[in-house]
């Protein structure tokens, strides 16, 4: 109250549809194309909102940004060159479109689009890379733990997502569950695996898939 106090008749743009009524929710903060003056400006600390998000999401963009930032502070021209890949990274993991928030003023109403036919995502979560199996005669040698995030079957193609920026096209040989029973797919969501990919990943690696 005291803030609408000291600014009287200063207000912001509400967008209201057959949903509702709606203020500055609709784009996410994207500051990628910015880098530069970031990192001029003097921040050393950057923070991914995750909440509410997926651990591909949080990943993703946690992975982006830092190599955004280590390619700028190696040349601003190797962070220029990446800005196509950057945002195919981000555009890959949100339906959303982008805004630069308040960074370079308050935004216009073009700030808030609400019917955007603009479809980004293209990815699918299935599962984050645990323990690596040794080879006891239970399973494949080189399975790896997960819980199952969403459904991938045997014979599937999938991605490794690996932090350095690698993504990597393998395909599953090999699903059981913790019992040693075989599985032609995983249907079941937070069940615990055993799984056998064509190339192993390693621990934290993340598991995706590519939506056509």
């Amino acid at each position: 109250a005291v803030m609408e106090e000291s600014r009287p008749g200063e207000y912001l743009p509400v967008y209201e549809n057959e949903r509702g009524t709606f203020l500055f929710n609709s784009k996410d903060l994207c500051m990628l194309e910015h880098i530069p003056e970031l990192l001029a400006s003097g921040i050393d600390s950057f923070k991914i909102e995750g909440r509410m998000k997926t651990a591909l999401y949080v990943a993703t963009v946690a992975r982006t940004y830092r190599k955004a930032i280590d390619d700028c502070l190696e040349s601003e021209e190797l962070w220029r060159q990446n800005l196509p890949w950057y945002r195919e990274q981000i555009r890959s993991c949100t339906y959303r479109e982008f805004t630069t928030g308040f960074y370079f003023g308050r935004p216009d109403e073009e700030g808030q689009i609400y019917d955007s036919n603009t479809y980004h995502k293209g990815y699918t979560y299935l599962g984050l890379v645990g323990e690596i199996e040794p080879t006891d005669g239970h399973c494949p040698a080189g399975c790896i733990c997960t819980e199952q995030r969403n459904k991938f079957s045997v014979g599937e193609t999938i991605e490794i997502m690996k932090p350095d920026g690698r993504n990597i096209e393998v395909t599953v040989e090999h699903i059981q569950d913790l019992e040693g029973n075989e599985q032609e797919s995983a249907p079941h969501a937070k069940q615990a695996l055993k799984v056998k990919l064509s190339s192993a990943p390693e621990a934290m690696d993340i598991l995706r898939r590519k939506d056509f």
